[in-house]
């Protein structure tokens, strides 16, 4: 299983930017009717503004030229109303875009993260949370313009730009001709920067998502930064991320703001050419003075939106590789997926058998190999062994975080593979080590085991682990605030909290991954007190390193090299005087 880091940019697939495109514009689809009328807006304003110098041209010719001012005067009037009623129209096209674009993003946004809850461990095992968070909302926000411009922008700029050059070739062709002398240097500078931009921008989101993936993990063990006095040496990781993240911008940016003199420079020469043109070529008696001047108002009509299509050209081939980032992710297949034509767990008694098992993370070193056991309902099984031998990854493979290589597992008869994952994770409890506790209220972290549990079996669950004691210590009691991560109870509180929300959910199958490692011997005595009465006749495995929490299980698996080397009690185990009497009495000794 490859292992990404902070320190490794991201692979990333590369795909027809095109076809990117328009499946980002799908999402527009559902928006129809408002973009329909969008366009109809932008039909009145592309027209108004069309308009403009043909009025500036009629004012000129007939209007000052014969002094004839009550006319002069009622189209200067009209030309206000009009360009008055363009200004609420260019202001409300952009209001309903805006509203729309934030809607496609939010849209984008659930369904990302949607679909990373159903990828697998191995998913996350693979990659820092910091560069996941930075596809859902870096990536994400860099959407916003490129969606909005893509109707408010595109469109009617290349609208107006192929009614400009029809309006005149019309009206005169030579000068036409003249103003877009300059356009083939222009489309060779588009080409050439376009054929660069793209890449640049790419290594531009890996190493902006380097730095984040840094940023979260060194904020997540800042307590054990400042413990070992480490400052100095991740600031110093911070700035040479940072130095990264910020030349790959100004390679990038660089190579953008280039087309904008390019721009310029044909605008120039088209501007240049036309009065060169109109003037010493064509002479007065062929060109008025108000097509001339209407010319050069087309011209500038035709570059400002050129213009602005450039800019929108170099959002979308900087923003581009963030939707590329996010449709990866989404195009990532659950590796964990129920099969067709499953079925819905029933209610089970927790009877677990394991037939010829074989399991690897990578495909290369079997941490499993044709492993295989059977427990009887109700029966504890306590699982022993060298740190890395399979311990957990067996009670992995019974709630299915993972798929087995090659072999069968049965809960109650039934293949894992033959009943939805959700049906099968709802019958069982478990608690790992890692006790995560969320922002909130204690009874709310309570109730995450079971999200319709009555106040009533929250403190039932509780006082069963011991927790609910030290709860009513708190502040508010059940109704504490916590902090992010629990921060602010000890660690054997935030267990007690864990061990609650698992025993709420009243599980068939109950798994404890190391669950009492942080709890004094005599909370533990009594939180042993607690298990022994609540869960009678469940179905249990337990993981523990700590040998006296485990002397009363029915069976105990010493798990070593990729199977089970030894299994009985404890009594018979330690008779045998093998790997369980090694592990016993150098603990017990010590």
């Amino acid at each position: 299983m490859s292992v990404n880091s902070f320190k490794v940019d991201e692979k990333v697939s590369v795909t027809s930017k095109t076809s990117t495109l328009l499946r980002l514009y799908r999402y527009l689809l559902s928006y129809r009717l408002k973009i329909i009328g969008v366009l109809l807006i932008m039909g009145v304003t592309v027209t108004i503004s069309l308009i403009n110098p043909l009025l500036l041209e009629e004012a000129i010719d007939n209007y000052i030229a014969n002094r004839n001012i009550p006319g002069l005067l009622k189209l200067g009037a009209f030309g206000l109303i009009i360009n008055a009623l363009f200004v609420i129209l260019v202001k409300l096209r952009m209001y309903i875009m805006s509203k729309i674009s934030n809607q496609v993003l939010l849209t984008i946004r659930q369904e990302l993260y949607t679909h990373i809850q159903k990828l697998s461990f191995q998913f996350f095992d693979s990659r820092p949370t910091g560069k996941v968070l930075a596809r859902i909302i870096g990536d994400v926000n860099s959407l916003k313009d490129v969606l909005s411009n893509s109707v408010t922008t595109l469109i009617p700029d290349f609208i107006t730009i192929c009614c400009v050059v029809l309006i005149m070739v019309v009206k005169n062709y030579k000068l036409a001709f003249a103003a877009l002398i300059s356009l083939p240097l222009m489309m060779f500078g588009m080409w050439f920067i376009q054929t660069r931009s793209h890449l640049r921008w790419q290594i531009h989101r890996k190493k902006s998502s380097n730095l984040n993936a840094f940023v979260h993990e060194d904020l997540s063990g800042i307590r054990i930064i400042q413990s070992f006095t480490a400052e100095d040496e991740t600031s110093a990781t911070f700035d040479t991320l940072l130095k990264e993240h910020e030349d790959s911008f100004v390679k990038a940016v660089k190579l953008n703001d280039a087309l904008g003199p390019i721009i310029d420079l044909c605008w120039g020469i088209g501007t240049v050419s036309l009065y060169f043109t109109g003037v010493s070529l064509l002479g007065h008696e062929n060109v008025s003075v108000g097509t001339l001047i209407a010319f050069g108002t087309y011209i500038s009509m035709f570059w400002s939106p050129v213009l602005n299509l450039s800019n929108f050209y170099n959002q979308l081939i900087t923003n581009i590789s963030g939707a590329e980032r996010i449709f990866e992710i989404m195009d990532t297949k659950p590796d964990l997926l129920d099969a067709q034509n499953v079925i819905s767990l029933p209610e089970i008694e927790g009877e677990i058998r394991f037939e010829n098992v074989s399991f690897s993370y990578d495909e290369d070193t079997l941490v499993l190999n044709d492993v295989s056991f059977h427990v009887e309902p109700g029966e504890t099984i306590a699982l022993v062994g060298p740190t890395g031998a399979g311990k957990t990854t067996i009670v992995n493979l019974i709630s299915r975080f993972y798929d087995i290589q090659s072999g069968n597992i049965y809960v109650d008869g039934y293949n894992l593979k033959d009943v939805s994952i959700e049906s099968l994770r709802q019958q069982m409890g478990i608690m790992t080590q890692d006790n995560f506790l969320f922002s909130g209220t204690v009874k709310e972290n309570i109730r995450y085991g079971k999200l319709d549990a009555t106040d009533e079996e929250i403190i039932s669950a509780a006082k069963a682990v011991n927790a609910h004691d030290f709860i009513m210590k708190l502040e508010k009691g059940y109704d504490t605030e916590l902090k992010e991560r629990g921060n602010g109870l000890s660690i054997g509180q935030k267990q007690l909290l864990a061990f609650a929300r698992t025993m709420v959910s009243m599980p068939k199958i109950l798994i404890l991954d190391e669950a009492t490692s942080s709890i004094d011997t005599h909370t533990e005595l009594l939180v042993q007190e607690g298990i022994e009465n609540l869960l009678k006749g469940r179905t249990s495995f337990v993981i523990a390193h700590r040998l006296s929490t485990i002397e009363k299980a029915d069976r105990i698996f010493v798990i070593d090299d990729g199977g089970i080397k030894e299994q009985g009690n404890s009594k018979s185990l330690l008779a045998q005087k093998g790997m369980y009497y090694n592990l016993y009495m150098a603990q017990f000794n010590s």
